[in-house]
């Protein structure tokens, strides 16, 4: 069964994560905060992983940034 995960954003958040993704000086930041943001759209993990990036990650890799920043924030 495939893994699903969601993420529900508060504004002040969107907007921290929008931030990160259009101006952060490392990629990888940029990155996440992307993968994330799609997350809370709807998009499904896996979507992300393979077509939603620059270039394709594991599904695993996205359920892990999710999950880490709902544990930890941006930190």
């Amino acid at each position: 069964m495939p893994k699903l995960i969601t993420i529900c954003l508060t504004s002040e958040q969107q907007d921290q994560l929008e931030k990160i993704r259009d101006k952060h000086k490392c990629p990888y930041m940029r990155e996440r905060a992307t993968a994330i943001l799609k997350i809370a759209e709807g998009v499904s993990g896996r979507q992300v992983a393979l077509n939603g990036l620059l270039k394709p990650r594991k599904p695993d890799t996205i359920y892990g940034w999710v999950r880490r920043y709902k544990q930890e924030g941006i930190a």
